[in-house]
């Protein structure tokens, strides 16, 4: 392995939420009442929501102002607005944990998958926050579920290029404001029960900065890109927006060929899974955590903060990964020399996996 001087370190994560917060039995009422159908159709739709395991969610706007959003250029706007407000958010959260100000960041990555706007959002927030007229931007758009572990990867590389600078990574989900209401196939209604609204902003600080704390380092990362699979999650885009594909197949797909991508990554350290002490997985949902858990050959308690946040806040797709590694900093029982790995699932189809090191 390399020197620990190469290291960058995860200094602070903040993360925020939409005050419109929603119990999932009023959301699925809301959401029938809104699209209808037989009786028959109501008891599936309720069983897939039941299913995803959320027990509630946050959203962009109250369950009203949904319905003026008869447009996608209607539905991007207010994208635009809400996850200004939501990234600048969190984005001051992770600054004022680290103890910086918005002058201290070198370059901002920023990911997305659930609006559009040129330029991109990062160059609205760093007008907003008074950043400095010098940052790097590196905007990233399509990775969808996996953008929050390979954008930390990214802002990983880039600090081992850059050793005495501060990298800062934002991920906005506002998932709700891509929902399509006269979508009624499997894979959009279990979408509708499955995503929320969210962001999360990671502050990294390259090994040669001074005020660099040791740990958790990030030591290395692999991408897992599998072949000819890219009609498996993703979205096709509409007259009125983003239609979503989500394949029933994709638990199935990570069950077989995560074991493989994991163990050769772990090898090339001289690390087997054995050495592994933590886990910090993207909430997919109750069938990809299910499968993760049968690939990688651990118990369900061994993703318990992953099942948790799924539980609490639903999946808020590239934010998720991050949601959940927050809470994993809070609780604190990471131990001096004891490696986590950071993973996450997405559109390609493909997989991200973070090396960490305490």
């Amino acid at each position: 392995m390399n020197s620990d001087a190469q290291y960058p370190v995860m200094r602070s994560i903040g993360c925020a939420l939409p005050e419109n917060y929603y119990d999932q039995e009023t959301l699925s009422t809301a959401l029938w009442n809104e699209w209808g159908g037989s009786d028959a159709g109501r008891a599936r739709f309720d069983r897939l929501h039941r299913a995803v395991g959320v027990r509630g969610r946050h959203l962009a706007l109250t369950m009203e102002g949904y319905r003026a959003l008869d447009s996608f250029a209607k539905s991007n706007q207010a994208w635009m607005e809400v996850a200004s407000d939501l990234g600048a958010k969190a984005v001051a959260s992770a600054l004022f944990e680290a103890g910086l100000q918005p002058r201290d960041v070198d370059h901002v990555f920023f990911t997305t998958v659930t609006g559009i706007s040129a330029p991109s959002l990062d160059a609205r927030l760093i007008n907003r926050m008074a950043m400095r007229s010098n940052i790097k931007r590196t905007p990233l758009f399509g990775l969808g579920c996996v953008g929050g572990a390979a954008g930390l990867a990214r802002a990983a590389d880039y600090l081992r290029a850059f050793p005495a600078e501060t990298a800062l990574l934002l991920s906005v989900e506002i998932c709700s404001l891509t929902l399509q209401l006269r979508d009624q196939s499997i894979a959009n209604m279990i979408a509708s029960g499955l995503f929320a609204d969210g962001a999360a902003a990671v502050v990294l600080m390259g090994s040669a900065r001074p005020d660099c704390p040791r740990a958790p380092r990030i030591v290395a990362s692999k991408s897992i890109f599998f072949s000819d699979t890219e009609d498996m999650m993703g979205w096709r885009i509409v007259d009125s927006g983003f239609q979503v594909v989500l394949a029933a197949g994709i638990p199935d797909l990570v069950r077989d060929n995560l074991r493989a991508g994991v163990d050769s990554f772990l090898a090339e350290h001289r690390l087997s899974r054995r050495d592994i002490n933590h886990w910090i997985a993207h909430t997919g949902g109750p069938k990809v955590l299910e499968a993760i858990q049968e690939a990688l050959e651990i118990p369900k308690c061994a993703l318990a903060l992953s099942w948790r946040s799924l539980e609490a806040v639903g999946n808020i797709s590239s934010a998720s990964v991050l949601f959940v590694a927050a809470d994993f900093l809070k609780s604190g029982v990471a131990r001096p020399g004891q490696y986590g790995v950071l993973l996450s699932m997405g559109p390609g189809f493909c997989g991200e996996l973070v090396l960490l090191q305490w």
